[in-house]
């Protein structure tokens, strides 16, 4: 199993940063991918981004291109997602989710991290 834990949550104002760590611990070397979803009131949960554990390979939902970062640090069995210029449509509930190899979705969810962005 793979424990998972999020953080860099909180409220921001329109075009501003958090950085959002995701903490990993359990059967590390089962992990392919790790990636962030989000979830606002009232809409279904949505991909934001991912990456590959091993190659660093990275993709991104349109909305969030040029303005979000995933990366990672193998050394601590963290991910990162750094969020820039955001807007009042990114508040949500964050997650942290892996997928194991060969496995056709994501295994293992953190417990999410709020990001509000309001004036």
């Amino acid at each position: 199993q793979v424990q998972l834990v999020e953080s860099g949550g909180g409220s921001v104002q329109p075009g501003g940063s958090l950085r959002l760590s995701c903490a990993a611990s359990g059967s590390i070397r089962s992990i392919n991918v790790m990636a962030w979803f989000r979830q606002a009131p009232g809409k279904e949960r949505e991909f934001v981004a991912s990456i590959n554990w091993n190659g660093g390979i990275t993709v991104y939902a349109d909305s969030v291109k040029g303005r979000f970062t995933i990366s990672r640090d193998n050394a601590k069995n963290t991910v990162y997602l750094q969020m820039n210029s955001l807007k009042p449509e990114d508040t949500a509930v964050y997650y942290c989710a892996t997928r194991g190899r060969g496995s056709p979705g994501y295994d293992y969810w953190g417990q999410g991290t709020q990001v509000t962005v309001s004036s």
